[in-house]
């Protein structure tokens, strides 16, 4: 999944000419792999089969999100239904975790199973940004790549060395999964 679009790259980096349509069309796909990459998670929306572990609890996080819909939910062979309510037994579902009412997560080895569909049909804004930033950072350190400072004319310039701008790093880091589920 592109986190932005050629046009809002173009926009950024003030740019009305067609002739690094192609670059940045690259750059943006390799910058929306490398912050997926970075995330350590999938952004786009898709389903998701799980098989787990039961805790013995009533709550399980699960490992992609945000959720959007929860298509199934069994534990030791058995499926649990939606409920429709707080009080009636069955499942609920937030972006981030699967709550059963009247029924357990039994304690065992992989006789949970979660079929459900996380993700994003679209950016959000801050990770759209920080994209956008990363495109613009890569598209013009391209005529410096590996150099710390450059002399011309008496002028010394210094650029920046680093994986990635920290205005980027920072939003980036809201968003990050950092302990496995």
């Amino acid at each position: 999944m592109d986190l932005t679009t050629l046009a809002n790259a173009k926009q950024w980096l003030n740019l009305t000419v067609d002739s690094s349509d192609g670059l940045l069309a690259r750059l943006i796909t390799a910058a929306s792999f490398f912050i997926e990459t970075y995330l350590s998670r999938r952004l786009g929306s898709q389903t998701y089969a799980e098989i787990r572990d039961g805790t013995g609890g009533h709550v399980m996080n699960f490992r992609d999100y945000p959720v959007t819909a929860v298509a199934g939910v069994t534990v030791n062979g058995v499926a649990i239904p939606p409920a429709p309510d707080t009080v009636t037994p069955g499942y609920r579902f937030t972006r981030t975790q699967i709550i059963l009412q009247g029924h357990r997560f039994t304690l065992g080895y992989g006789n949970v199973s979660l079929i459900y569909t996380a993700g994003y049909e679209t950016a959000p804004l801050d990770l759209e940004q920080a994209c956008i930033e990363l495109v613009a950072f890569r598209f013009k350190e391209r005529g410096h790549i590996g150099e710390q400072t450059a002399s011309f004319q008496g002028q010394t310039t210094s650029f920046t060395v680093a994986d990635l701008p920290v205005s980027v790093k920072t939003i980036l880091d809201r968003h990050r999964r950092v302990v496995p589920v």
